[in-house]
């Protein structure tokens, strides 16, 4: 059964209705098809309208959906080959970066991406997506071995920021994830950055320093969570709308500003109600890029990788 999200319960209702009509006429000679018609059109016509103007706050709670597509399912579909590499070689291996070597389309590449889980044990595993010092050490380390091997690197961004632990802050979090960051502008071989769904902080920004920065229509990237925003600004999360409109957090409005190159289009309703269509977007957003930035030097890449980070925010 699909999860609705708050903003969503009138069309939530009319399939209710879909399905209790289903119900009553199972195994019976009652004809429901015209009225399920009907109704299924009315829902997709509420669908289409709801989503053509969502809140900044909606749009954070759609990159938050627990069925949206997540890491492991885009290289399950997208890499062949896959052989991921874990460890940090000073510390442990965090679950919640994941990374190694595969074939996309063709193209051998190195793919790293945050994984939040889909049920509670993985959630857990992978501690919601929520990046320790070791796992963007694990990071630096892959991205030098593609480096050394001449490999274009693909990152998937996923999460609501890096993990804020006592224990991560005496291992050098913010350490890590500024070394992340520096070693991306460093690298080169192109590297493709996509916000597939919350980019949240410097622990997105530590894997999102790409040639190209793409996001999903429906994705939000931010330096701290609408919540926590309103939390500093107004002393209460319940806010966490007016700091999402304020914050400018949508792939709309950060495209306007510079921030990203390209919005990928998601399928009506968003990413979780498609998610194979979803990811062959992705998939070609992707192979466009790469394609883009085959044959530049290490040090055209370089420049333009620093150029483009160092120009945001200028008039």
């Amino acid at each position: 059964m699909a999860s609705f999200l708050d903003f969503e319960k009138p069309i939530a209702e009319l399939q209710g209705r879909i399905d209790e009509l289903r119900e009553t006429a199972a195994g019976g000679e009652l004809d429901i098809d015209a009225e399920v018609k009907r109704i299924q059109v009315k829902s997709d016509r509420m669908l289409r309208e709801t989503y053509a103007r969502l809140t900044p706050w909606q749009k954070t709670q759609v990159a938050r959906h627990p069925e949206r597509p997540h890491f492991k399912h885009y290289v399950a579909a997208l890499i062949d080959d896959f052989m991921p590499l874990g460890g940090d070689r000073a510390f442990a291996d965090d679950q919640a970066i994941i990374g190694g070597f595969g074939k996309f389309r063709g193209q051998r590449v190195m793919v790293l991406g945050h994984e939040k889980g889909d049920d509670t044990a993985s959630r857990l595993r992978h501690n919601f997506g929520m990046g320790k010092p070791e796992g963007y050490r694990k990071a630096i380390r892959l991205m030098q071995l593609a480096d050394r091997f001449g490999l274009p690197v693909v990152t998937l961004v996923d999460t609501s920021g890096a993990f804020p632990g006592v224990q991560a802050e005496e291992r050098g979090q913010a350490e890590a994830i500024a070394r992340s960051t520096e070693q991306l502008l460093n690298l080169g071989v192109p590297v493709v950055s996509a916000i597939v769904g919350e980019g949240g902080s410097g622990g997105a920004v530590a894997l999102a320093t790409g040639n190209s920065v793409l996001m999903f229509e429906h994705a939000v990237y931010s330096v701290i969570s609408p919540e926590g925003c309103a939390s500093i600004l107004w002393r209460t999360a319940d806010r966490a709308a007016d700091a999402a409109e304020a914050m400018k957090v949508t792939a709309q409005d950060l495209m306007a500003l510079g921030v990203i190159d390209r919005v990928i289009p998601e399928p009506l309703g968003g990413a979780h109600r498609d998610p194979g269509a979803a990811i062959v977007s992705l998939g070609d957003a992707i192979e466009k890029e790469l394609g883009q930035l085959e044959g530049k030097t290490p040090d055209a890449l370089r420049k333009a990788r620093r150029e483009k980070f160092l120009k945001m925010g200028r008039g």
